[in-house]
């Protein structure tokens, strides 16, 4: 960890720092221990120069001498949770239904898994390196009938993967070569219907799909949460596209590009390319009471037909919402205050000519 001295740290910056201090002690009480240090980079600044750190606190993690900056979450528990992955084996081999337990135990809730049962190691290490800032690997050589009950497969090989999270489950038997493999995986990353919020909408980023967006009052209420389910079917018949809620209640700032609520009804389904631009279905763009099933199928049907309209969010863009608006409202205020200054400038270089002419 790479901070400035105490004196000098910012509230939040203070904050960050009591979240590693919490989280210091569990990594160090890992099976494979993980040691925080940190260093004062006003006295050191070599050494923050040399691994180019320009911001403050930065977490650097080493393995084997090579150094990643860290841009997870600060907060202790997922803080523990991704470092403890970065540091496991790109696949675990589990030889019983005892490592099976303890793999499942260790990974936590944080990340999706995959557990190959019966599926040759080589198969997903490709894989398990590339995704394992994201998910858990792992093969499975001898477990009970049990266990495959459990987990709902009835042959091997399988991939299972699971998102303890979201409480899904879901089985994958081949074919395990060309894209077929890590199609799956690349799906399995993400819930079947995503949530979207501050942490999903960093996923969905690594995702080249559209995504057909629901947009509801409110999330929690009971209709809603049975349009959800319906939109779960929809998204394992349709695994071309990402399939995803989002309340007005729970995240206004995020809905308000889409959403005109003088002129617009809820629910209402979008097809977003995540950046600027959306696509909806005239006559279909909202869902009326009744078989929402239905609606949504159609509204698919015309989707693929190129019977939509294409809408521009332009400066009301979701990517820009957030903490990015706080930077660019920063920048603009920053901005004005040096016109500001320079015309001050003007108007004093100005006043002794004036002064000299009279």
């Amino acid at each position: 960890m790479v901070q400035r001295h105490g004196s000098d740290l910012s509230r939040r910056e203070e904050t960050k720092m009591a979240q590693l201090d919490e989280a210091a002690p569990v990594l160090a009480g890992l099976s494979t221990p993980i040691v925080v240090a940190k260093v004062n980079a006003e006295k050191y600044k070599k050494l923050g120069s040399k691994y180019g750190v320009d911001g403050f606190p930065t977490l650097m993690l080493f393995d084997h001498g090579v150094p990643t900056e860290y841009t997870g979450s600060r907060k202790a528990g997922q803080l523990v949770e991704s470092l403890r992955k970065l540091v496991a084996p790109d696949v675990s081999v589990l030889k019983s239904d005892a490592a099976i337990k303890s793999f499942l135990q260790e990974a936590g809730v944080g990340f999706p898994l995959f557990i190959g049962f019966g599926v040759d190691e080589s198969s997903i290490a490709e894989y398990g390196a590339r995704y394992k800032k994201k998910a858990w690997f792992s093969t499975a050589n001898d477990f009970s009938e049990d266990l495959m009950a459990v987990y709902d497969f009835d042959k091997i090989p399988a991939l299972v993967s699971l998102n303890p999270k979201y409480n899904e489950q879901s089985v994958f038997y081949g074919p395990f070569e060309g894209t077929f493999l890590e199609d799956f995986i690349r799906q399995s990353l993400l819930p079947i219907t995503v949530p979207i919020n501050e942490e999903t909408v960093k996923m969905l980023k690594d995702d080249d799909r559209k995504v057909v967006l629901a947009i509801l009052q409110d999330e929690s209420d009971e209709t809603s949460m049975q349009l959800i389910k319906v939109l779960r079917s929809a998204a394992n018949a349709n695994h071309d596209l990402v399939f995803g809620y989002v309340g007005v209640n729970q995240w206004e700032e995020f809905t308000e590009p889409f959403h005109d609520s003088k002129s617009s009804q809820l629910p209402k389904l979008v097809v977003w390319d995540k950046d600027e631009e959306y696509e909806v279905v005239e006559g279909l763009e909202s869902l009326e009471e009744g078989d929402h099933g239905s609606q949504i199928s159609r509204f698919l049907e015309a989707y693929r037909a190129g019977r939509t309209i294409k809408k521009t969010l332009g400066r009301r863009s979701p990517t820009l919402l957030g903490v990015n608006a706080s930077y660019i409202l920063l920048f603009l205020v920053a901005v004005l205050v040096v016109l500001m200054f320079f015309s001050g400038q003007g108007e004093e270089d100005r006043q002794p000519t004036r002064a000299h002419q009279e």
